[in-house]
């Protein structure tokens, strides 16, 4: 009689596989940002490098223009991505407000889409810190050689092996393919600072001197 009146309890298996979607989910909100920056830091300043080194071959020159870079970089795209990410917040809270109204308001449903809405503040945080870390390999690099070509096949090595690094980094917390986006990274960080450098190559064969 005691066994009849056991009920079998339903324990669902896939809530580790929910929370993990959760967390890839609010990851994403700052993930954009901080791969951005890293990659937005690292190519600017070292295609800075690159440049300045095409027209002057001083150190201590090069290095002074990419803290600039850095300190210039790093503050530009905190602010570009904070006014970028609260104009979506107020358009994704401008938009939750006319589906409430239409709706007849669905209290819980409102409540879970205001807490995956982005945080302007943690991608402007998240943007400066990478765009940062990202320039100070470029410019680490260049620090610590004399010979002028050398250093200048030294930081593109390293911004290669930055760039390597962050696109895989990058795929690995964002769950997509590897290969592919080391690949893409590598590919327009490489254009980039070709592009800069040979600019700067006409700029001094036509007589412009720094």
């Amino acid at each position: 009689m005691a066994a009849q009146n056991q009920l079998p309890i339903a324990i669902p298996k896939d809530l580790p596989q929910m929370e993990e979607e959760i967390n890839y989910s609010e990851r994403a909100q700052w993930l954009r940002a901080a791969v951005l920056g890293a990659n937005d830091g690292l190519v600017t300043v070292a295609s800075l490098i690159l440049g300045v080194g095409a027209l002057k071959h001083d150190a201590r020159a090069i290095i002074l223009a990419g803290f600039a870079g850095l300190f210039a970089g790093a503050c530009s795209m905190a602010i570009g991505e904070f006014v970028s990410v609260y104009t979506q917040l107020d358009i994704e809270k401008a938009q939750i407000k006319r589906e409430k109204a239409t709706m007849a308001g669905n209290g819980g449903a409102e409540e879970s889409e205001r807490e995956a809405l982005p945080n302007p503040w943690q991608a402007a945080a998240a943007s400066a810190i990478a765009f940062s870390l990202g320039a100070v390999l470029p410019l680490l690099a260049a620090a610590f050689v004399e010979d002028h070509r050398v250093r200048q096949g030294v930081v593109v090595a390293a911004t290669t092996a930055g760039l390597v690094g962050f696109g895989g980094v990058g795929a690995v917390l964002g769950r997509t393919k590897v290969v592919r986006s080391c690949v893409r990274v590598v590919v327009g960080g490489w254009m980039a600072m070709a592009i800069t450098f040979g600019l700067t190559k006409l700029l001094g064969s036509s007589g412009f001197e720094m």
